[in-house]
C-alpha cells in the first residue's frame, strides 16, 4: 500500500500507466492502492499533495488521459500512448484536416508560443471567463495527447511554507520531453502502438477483460 511519496514515485515507475481513480480495471489506480490513512484524509499530506512532486522526481506525464480522468505515464510509454491518441497526426496536420475545432487550435498555439503555463495565465491569454470551458478545452487536448501537466504549484506564506490548491502547469510533450520525444513519437503506426499498449497491460493485469482496458486507454 502507498504511504509516502516515495511509494507513490515507485509505483508510476513500476507501472508506466497509472490512473489516479479506480476504473473498470481491477488494482489499476492509485486509489486502490493506497493506505486510507493518507486517501484524503484531512490535515494529512497524501497522492493529491504527491502529484507535483511525483512528476518532478520520475519526469512523467500527469493529465486528464484515462477516459478523461487524471493519471501518470512515464515518459518511456507516452512515446506509444502519445502516437497512438494522436493517430499519427502531428497537431498542424491534425488542424489542416479538420479534426481540431478552432479553439483548440488557438489554445495549442498560445502554449507552444509560451513554453509552458499556469492554467490561469493560459486561460486570461484565451480570453475564456468560464474555468468549465476552459477545463473541457484542456481535458480533449490532453485525451489526444498534445498536452501534459508538467507540475503543480502553490503559494507560500512567510515561512516559505506551501498552502492551498496547486495550480497546474501545462506543456506540449514536445516542450516536455524535447528531442528524443520529437523523434520517437511517431515511429511506429498508432495501430502498433495501441497493441502494445493492449498487450502490456494485459500482462500486468491478466483477469482484466480486453475492452475494460479498451475503456480505460480509448
Amino acid at each position: 500500500m502507498i504511504q509516502t511519496k516515495d511509494g507513490l514515485v515507485k509505483m508510476v515507475q513500476d507501472y508506466g500507466f497509472l490512473p489516479f481513480l479506480r476504473n473498470r480495471v481491477s488494482g489499476f489506480s492509485v486509489e486502490e492502492h493506497t493506505d486510507p490513512r493518507v486517501w484524503f484524509v484531512k490535515g494529512v499530506e497524501g497522492p493529491w499533495e504527491w502529484k507535483g512532486p511525483v512528476i518532478q522526481k520520475t519526469k512523467c506525464a500527469y493529465g486528464k488521459f484515462f477516459a478523461g480522468k487524471a493519471g501518470f505515464i512515464t515518459q518511456e510509454w507516452f512515446y506509444a500512448f502519445a502516437n497512438y491518441r494522436r493517430d499519427g497526426y502531428d497537431f498542424d496536420a491534425r488542424f489542416e484536416d479538420g479534426l481540431l475545432r478552432r479553439q483548440e487550435y488557438q489554445a495549442m498555439k498560445i502554449l507552444m508560443e509560451s513554453g509552458s503555463l499556469l492554467s490561469r495565465e493560459w486561460r486570461k491569454k484565451m480570453g475564456i471567463s468560464k474555468r468549465g470551458e476552459f477545463d473541457a478545452i484542456v481535458t480533449r487536448l490532453q485525451m489526444m495527447g498534445y498536452v501534459i501537466t508538467i507540475d503543480f504549484e502553490y503559494a507560500k506564506n512567510k515561512a516559505g511554507q506551501a498552502y492551498g490548491v496547486g495550480v497546474a502547469r501545462y506543456a506540449t510533450p514536445e516542450m516536455y520531453f524535447g528531442e528524443e520525444f520529437r523523434e520517437q513519437v511517431y515511429h511506429d503506426t498508432p495501430e502498433a502502438s495501441k497493441q502494445k499498449i493492449i498487450e502490456y497491460l494485459k500482462g500486468r493485469f491478466p483477469a482484466a477483460a480486453e475492452k475494460d482496458i479498451l475503456h480505460v486507454i480509448r
